[in-house]
């Protein structure tokens, strides 16, 4: 008897937690003052980055980043408008980086005169880079800082 009334006392507490966590709010982070029980309003879209910098990988293969809008870009089974600068024959003349090699590659590892389908939708891997400031603080730290950071012979 004593083992229900203990379950019966947890379940009321449980529930009531429950009813007063949905009615609290996150004043920090993604969702601001919103409760958590609403969906708030989506946010203002942050203007994108249009630059011709490289940015620095964090990782090595880590796809680059896009560093241009490819707003209103088709990339499509009909299309695929980033060749129209990124395309071997065309790297020279619009002086944007050429496709990686690998992106010739079939997945048996030969060489295909052209773009392997499999690697011919860019925005699978490669993504545009927005003007923002991170809601949430990063302490990420790569690789390259990790090994400098460590002594010869210590902890690392």
């Amino acid at each position: 008897m004593m083992k229900r009334s203990v379950i019966f006392m947890l379940a009321i507490a449980l529930a009531a937690g429950a009813t007063s966590l949905g009615a609290q709010t996150l004043n920090s982070g993604l969702r601001g003052p919103t409760p958590l029980n609403d969906e708030g309003p989506a946010p203002p879209m942050a203007p994108m980055r249009n630059t011709s910098e490289k940015e620095v990988r964090n990782y090595p293969e880590q796809p680059p980043v896009i560093p241009h809008s490819i707003e209103g870009y088709q990339v499509d089974l009909q299309g695929n408008k980033c060749l129209s600068c990124h395309a071997r024959a065309r790297a020279a003349e619009s002086r944007a980086p050429m496709v990686s090699i690998t992106h010739f590659m079939d997945r048996d590892g030969q060489f295909l005169a052209s773009v392997s389908p499999r690697r011919f939708f860019c925005t699978e891997c490669h993504v545009p880079q927005n003007v923002a400031n991170p809601p949430i603080s990063n302490d990420f730290i790569d690789i390259d800082t990790l090994l400098s950071r460590a002594s010869p012979g210590g902890r690392r």
